[in-house]
């Protein structure tokens, strides 16, 4: 039976933090893999999943930084992944199931955004195709280590995912780049995914969320001119973010992934996308300050992106 997209009350809300909803859940025994997991929120998300006795895997594109910000954290281990790669993408996954273990959690945290037109593999956009084509590539290849019968798979969307629906006579950007449009498409992707995921996989007990984490400035603005945070309000000239533009602290924005794979409120459900801790509404035309587009859970553009991804990576767990 398919997810209603509306709220449940969770209790929860956008100032609740990872911690929080992490409150008194065990999680020792659980294995999770947390792409991105050593960089804004998602090391927010690997503090608090081992903080509750999980052990994580991140895979990192940077080892050497990645090590450096995960110094002093138990139970965490790191590999090499190049999500814009397809055979790091493969290599990857092959060492993993060669460790024999299953997996918990899939948490697709890692992603760039708005970043000048760069090209990827066989001449992909980057966004779409490190966003949306490694994590479908990586999980496809895992599927075989998702545990079947509670095992959750999050796609980090992004309420960007308004600014664009899917592209499908260009979805590459060949003409007219638009960083932020290509951004929306590739957030778009990521909840379409889960909607098809959670399709596939509820059969065996294996469910996929996606969400918006909420606005944090985190390195993933890296693209971004000063000038241009300064002129969108979140911002001051000194670097410095600002109070009315609403953000989250790190926390509170690792807040929803985690709860999205950890929380027995969610059980039985699937293929919905999130925000603040809680189901998100239907978006409202004409407003982009939450809910989700009709364009991004539509399942048959959800099927229609799963054929197309499944061509372009030559992976596909299902067929």
């Amino acid at each position: 039976m398919s997810t209603a997209q509306h709220k449940i009350g969770s209790g929860f809300g956008a100032h609740s933090t990872a911690d929080d909803v992490l409150a008194g859940v065990d999680l020792s025994g659980k294995l999770a893999i947390v792409t991105g997991g050593y960089s804004g929120l998602g090391l927010e998300t690997t503090r608090s999943l081992t903080k509750a006795g999980a052990r994580v895997v991140v895979p990192a594109r940077r080892p050497d930084t990645a090590w450096k910000a995960l110094a002093g954290l138990e139970g965490v281990e790191l590999d090499e992944l190049d999500l814009g790669d397809l055979e790091s993408v493969r290599a990857f996954a092959e060492r993993f199931l060669d460790s024999g273990r299953t997996v918990d959690f899939v948490i697709d945290s890692a992603g760039i955004m708005a970043c000048p037109e760069t090209r990827v593999g066989p001449g992909w956009e980057a966004q779409f195709a490190t966003n949306h084509l490694g994590h479908f590539a990586l999980v496809n290849r895992l599927w075989p280590t998702i545990e079947p019968g509670g095992a959750r798979v999050v796609s980090v969307s992004s309420r960007a995912h308004h600014f664009s629906g899917m592209r499908w006579d260009d979805v590459h950007w060949r003409t007219g780049y638009d960083k932020w449009q290509a951004y929306g498409q590739a957030k778009t992707a990521n909840v379409l995914f889960a909607v098809h995921l959670d399709r596939l996989g509820a059969e065996r007990g294996v469910r996929a969320f996606s969400l918006h984490p909420g606005g944090i400035l985190t390195p993933l603005q890296r693209h971004l001119p000063k000038a241009e945070m300064v002129e969108r309000g979140w911002i001051d000239e000194q670097g410095n973010a600002l109070n009315p533009s609403g953000f989250k602290s790190p926390e509170q924005g690792a807040a929803t992934q985690v709860w999205a794979a950890t929380s027995p409120q969610l059980a039985e459900m699937g293929g919905v996308y999130l925000e603040d801790c809680d189901i998100a509404e239907p978006a409202v035309d004409g407003d982009q300050t939450g809910g989700v587009k009709a364009w991004a859970t539509d399942p048959e553009q959800a099927s229609r992106l799963w054929t197309l991804s499944a061509e372009l990576t030559g992976v596909n767990a299902f067929g």
